[in-house]
């Protein structure tokens, strides 16, 4: 009984200290993004400027105040939330699945989105006005993902296996509308093209605003589950002996995972592999237990985002779907190895 006491204190404090240094990390790297784009802005005065905005110093009247508040940081923060978001859909889908291959778009939600973004900007320009795309992508990816669990469904269970393959089987049935849809486009191929490489070119504070609630509540609604989770990674059956029921928390957790990934790509498109890579970076530094791993791989997501986006706009705006891919096909082979090697 001590040792077991002494072992989660010991494994509580490993944890505290994993989070102060990730969230230190975090407040580093939002300054120095910042300071990073076409026109240098010093850290120092980056500080000295959100300080005078809080009240903290005295006020500042520097040139680069426009750029730091009305272009970088509603920016930051959106890659922050998007990050989180992807992050937080990943490590659930790979505890629900128990698959390390899952990500957020495997059950067809970025197919949804681009259906849905395409079909707004092809047919429906400006009928909601600015937000047309965005909340198209969110019914599509929303819409895909009742497709796919409706037809998994079996007696009112889901087998993972039969949701897998179904993903898969609408994911490519709905990239072939979105070909489609990307055949007859005309002058609005252009618009499609560069929603589905998915970047922040756009970003502003009312899309931080409306993206931050629904993030927030789905985030903190799927950590209810992480002792759910952490016992159904035991074995479905050993999860219902104690008292879990299984089949609710995956409907839950899915329609959960749909909500918080269709928020986050409405506004700046499909970002892929962000769900696939952070959540096996983070395990690495706290272990698989989901009562760390959600909060720590929500803040590694978007500290991963935020630094990938840096550098698109280092490279002159290249979108950060590109680079986001450069480094999760390489994490995918590996993975696909590592998996290959257990099996032999």
């Amino acid at each position: 009984m001590v040792k077991t006491k002494t072992g989660y204190f010991k494994k509580f404090i490993h944890w505290k200290m994993v989070m102060i240094y990730l969230v230190a990390i975090l407040g580093l790297t939002i300054v120095l993004t910042t300071a990073i784009g076409p026109v240098y802005v010093p850290p120092l005065e980056i500080v000295a400027l959100v300080g005078s905005k809080l009240h903290l110093c005295e006020a500042s009247s520097s040139i680069n105040e426009v750029i730091i508040f009305q272009i970088r940081l509603p920016r930051i923060f959106l890659g922050l939330l998007v990050g989180l978001s992807l992050a937080t859909a990943g490590t659930t889908l790979q505890g629900l699945f128990k698959n390390p291959m899952a990500d957020p778009y495997i059950i067809g939600i970025a197919s949804g989105a681009a259906v849905g973004a395409a079909l707004s900007i092809t047919f429906l320009p400006r009928f909601f006005s600015i937000y047309t795309t965005p909340f198209m992508a969110f019914l599509g990816a929303v819409f895909a993902t009742f497709l796919v669990y409706n037809i998994a469904k079996v007696g009112g269970r889901i087998p993972v296996d039969t949701l897998l393959l179904t993903g898969i089987a609408i994911s490519l049935f709905l990239g072939a509308v979105l070909s489609f849809m990307m055949s007859v486009a005309g002058e609005a191929l252009h618009n499609i093209f560069f929603w589905l490489m998915g970047g922040f070119w756009l970003a502003n504070w009312t899309q931080v605003k409306i993206t931050v609630l629904p993030i927030f509540v789905c985030f903190f609604l799927i950590y209810i589950f992480a002792k759910d989770l952490n016992a159904m990674l035991l074995g479905e059956e050993s999860a219902q002996t104690l008292g879990i029921n299984v089949e609710n928390v995956k409907k839950i957790l899915l329609i959960l995972s749909a909500f918080i990934t269709a928020a986050a790509v409405c506004f700046v498109g499909t970002i892929g592999f962000v769900g696939l890579i952070i959540p096996h970076i983070t395990r690495i530094l706290v272990g698989p237990d989901h009562r760390i791993l959600f909060p720590a791989s929500a803040l590694v997501g978007g500290i991963f985002l935020v630094w990938t986006d840096a550098l698109a706009r280092l490279l002159g705006e290249m979108p950060v779907g590109i680079i986001t891919a450069f480094f999760g096909a390489p994490f995918f082979i590996y993975l696909l190895k590592r998996r290959k090697r257990g099996l032999t």
